[in-house]
């Protein structure tokens, strides 16, 4: 029981922190929300008795990579970022979308749980290094190689972006 009150505050509070990250009109703090985010998303992870992958996602994702963004957007002065118009499309499609996630979470929230399968326990292993280290060599090798080389694309074109040319050009 206490595990599913634990749950349901850390959803209140990932999707709260979720809605700042949008709604937050300065870049900073949208990135500080997101960090907030991150941990609460570990948080689920240790719920779930997967330490190594909430090690990781407090590790990678709110250390590593939020620092990288906020070093971006001191970096490019963004700090706020400026009141534009939406595009025509833009609302409905957003709405439209909200209310097929809106579905879904009902479909499994209570169509699935009367069927039993919403609770299902996790397997001894999961979360573990080895049980990581074996799927995503093996299972997952493909994607794993393809997201390496967009990380060097991605590396190679930031550095291609920022270098000056000879001559004082920018």
């Amino acid at each position: 029981m206490t595990n599913l009150v634990l749950f349901l505050v850390l959803a209140v509070v990932a999707v709260v922190t979720a809605l700042g990250m949008l709604l937050s009109r300065n870049a900073v703090y949208a990135a500080l929300f997101l960090v907030l985010n991150f941990a609460t998303v570990a948080v689920f992870y240790i719920l779930l008795e997967a330490p190594f992958i909430a090690m990781t996602q407090v590790t990678v994702y709110a250390g590593a990579i939020m620092v990288l963004f906020l070093f971006v957007i001191m970096l490019l002065g963004a700090e706020r970022l400026p009141g534009t118009e939406p595009l025509p499309w833009q609302r409905p499609l957003a709405i439209f979308l909200a209310l097929v996630l809106a579905v879904e979470a009902g479909y499994l929230l209570f169509a699935r749980r009367a069927a039993g399968g919403m609770f299902a326990s996790a397997a001894p292993d999961f979360g573990s290094p080895q049980a990581i280290g074996t799927m995503l060599f093996n299972r997952y090798l493909l994607p794993f190689e393809v997201t390496s080389v967009l990380l060097l694309v991605a590396m190679v074109g930031a550095i291609v972006l920022t270098k000056k040319e000879k001559g004082g050009r920018e």
